[in-house]
């Protein structure tokens, strides 16, 4: 009998382990440091596991609720045009492109993106310089898709409901004014996951009624992992899509892909790139940090260290409350690398390479987020991090591109004359 309930609703050490596509030695260790609880079977003694627990802490590695996606590809069935701000070092705008649609202006504010954008498309429309010094009322009725990834910011509030103008001051004012200004069938923000409960919702809220006054209606925000996109990354980005009107279809995201890709895919010649990461420049951690870190195996953290090692790197840390599992971090071949930001040597936030003691290079960075090889960064060393670290993963907004195409060949296909 119990045979039989551990069956259904536990799992051994060794199931597991296949499951997660982690050792046993592992799973050993996770166990001793808490992440992932086993216990004894009281008849046989084996080390075994509850499904629901390894199903919901670990649902980035088992999808086990996506179904299998073929592919996200639409063709375009008309010439589609988007107009970019807050263009970044152009991960986003890539992904269109990639998707089959046109980039007909980008405008953007950090001069060593703007270079990389010129470096690498001569022919886009690059507007360098602030959002609110541009007027964009020439693209009125000319451009399909308004994208940008605006800054999460508070707003101050004028009564109940957040109006457009009080919004004045704010990055999204100036995203909301060109999507009035251009009047696109779809304009598509990205941002953090944690917009959503930036001031208690009231933020998001916001935006929702500013877009709502400006004659669009928000389709329910969701926010898409990056992973389930061919990006062998944990990153996670809102997304938050408007429709002007007068349109009555519906869009849909796009689907998630079961496949999940690590950091062996990113880095290594496979199925994500045909070569192996090219070699570049990067930045190296300070001695003191290298000798701590050292002792850090592959997927392993601070808690990996000897204890009065732990205490005199963490400092106070040590002390508080939460895992803290980024800091002192040894990424894994076998697994999606960490969220990367835009300093990879800072504390807090390290991603050391699996085998070497150091960050990742440039080239490894901008594999990790998918941009192609050809893909050249401006500025110094530390300038093309920050790019490449605040950049919309290629990968993920290839597949936003492919859901805005079949939103517009739907529309397009209604537009026409019977």
């Amino acid at each position: 009998m119990l045979y039989n309930l551990v069956m259904s609703e536990y799992l051994t050490i060794s199931e597991t382990a296949k499951l997660l596509n982690k050792s046993t030695k592992t799973l050993r260790r996770w166990d001793e440091e808490g992440k992932l609880s086993a216990f004894r079977e009281p008849m046989s003694n084996y080390r075994v596991y509850r499904k629901d627990e390894v199903e919901t802490l670990f649902a980035e590695f088992l999808n086990a609720d996506i179904e299998e996606t073929v592919c996200n590809f639409v063709e375009p069935e008309n010439e589609y045009r988007v107009l970019e701000l807050f263009a970044g070092a152009g991960g986003l705008a890539v992904g269109m492109e990639k998707a089959g649609l046109k980039c007909v202006a980008l405008n953007e504010i950090d001069k060593y993106a703007c270079e990389t954008l010129r470096k690498n498309r001569p022919n886009w429309n690059v507007l360098e310089g602030d959002i609110k010094d541009f007027n964009f009322s020439e693209y009125y009725n000319r451009v399909d898709v308004v994208t940008g990834g605006f800054p999460c910011q508070a707003f101050s509030y004028a009564g109940k409901r957040l109006g457009f103008e009080d919004a004045r001051g704010t990055l999204f004012y100036e995203f909301a004014r060109v999507v009035k200004e251009v009047n696109p069938p779809i304009c598509i923000g990205e941002n953090v996951k944690g917009l959503l409960s930036h001031e208690n919702g009231k933020t998001l809220q916001g935006m929702i009624s500013i877009l709502d006054e400006i004659g669009y209606n928000v389709v329910p925000v969701k926010v898409l992992k990056a992973i389930n996109f061919n990006v062998p990354q944990k990153r996670e980005r809102l997304i938050l899509v408007g429709i002007r009107k007068d349109i009555d279809l519906k869009y849909e995201y796009p689907k998630p892909y079961k496949k999940i890709y690590n950091l062996r895919d990113a880095l290594k010649k496979g199925e994500l790139f045909d070569t192996n990461v090219p070699q570049s420049t990067g930045a190296k951690y300070p001695e003191s940090k290298k000798v701590v870190l050292d002792l850090v195996p592959p997927k392993g953290y601070w808690r990996d260290l000897p204890l009065e090692i732990q205490k005199d790197f963490m400092g106070a840390s040590f002390y508080l409350g939460g895992g803290k599992t980024g800091m002192a971090r040894r990424i894994g071949w076998d697994e999606p690398c960490l969220t990367l930001t835009c300093s990879p040597a800072q504390k807090q936030t390290e991603r050391c390479h699996p085998d070497e003691t150091r960050p990742f290079t440039v080239r490894e960075y901008a594999r990790i987020q998918t941009f192609p090889d050809n893909w050249q960064f401006s500025g110094s060393t530390s300038q093309q991090y920050k790019q490449i670290g605040n950049a919309v993963p290629v990968n993920l907004g290839k597949e936003v591109g492919y859901s805005i195409v079949k939103f517009l060949n739907q529309y397009y296909n209604l537009s026409k004359p019977k």
